[in-house]
């Protein structure tokens, strides 16, 4: 598997991220979607970056930096064809060690509060990500689950 950054123009990632929507508006109500489109991740606040086998999309993640010291993961999505294969550990692994390098001290995460999302927030968990309130400019929400790493 080879991570990179960028690639927001190549049509698999740009299909990926489409799929990512979607499932999210599938999920969840419109009011409680926090994934970003390709304008939304193509802020200079913000990395991209997708995992690739050979010519094959395996998945993508990105990070976006809150302030100096707190960045928070955002757009993780395994293509349906490769999960469970290690994929989004791979990414969270590749996102959390870039945080260290951007010597950031916490890294923090929105995820859905429905059973569809309870593989994302059990590989979380694992990682080391406890629950917590909202941060940045989230609110409140039945649908949402926060999560923190301090680094």
């Amino acid at each position: 598997m080879h991570i990179r950054t960028g690639e927001l123009d190549h049509p698999e990632v740009i299909a990926l991220l489409r799929e990512h929507l979607q499932g999210m508006a599938e999920l969840s109500p419109p009011e409680s979607i926090h994934a970003l489109d390709l304008d939304g991740l193509n802020r200079p606040e913000i990395t991209f970056w997708s995992a690739w086998e050979q010519e094959d999309l395996l998945g993508c993640g990105a990070l976006k930096q809150l302030d100096a010291e707190h960045g928070e993961i955002k757009s993780m999505r395994t293509a349906t064809a490769h999960r469970r294969r290690g994929v989004a550990a791979a990414l969270l692994e590749h996102l959390l060690g870039e945080a260290g390098r951007r010597k950031y001290r916490r890294l923090s995460l929105e995820t859905g509060s429905m059973e569809g999302f309870e593989p994302a927030r059990s590989l979380y968990a694992r990682y080391g990500f406890d629950y917590c309130g909202p941060f940045a400019d989230y609110r409140d929400d039945p649908n949402s689950v926060f999560m923190s790493k301090a680094l």
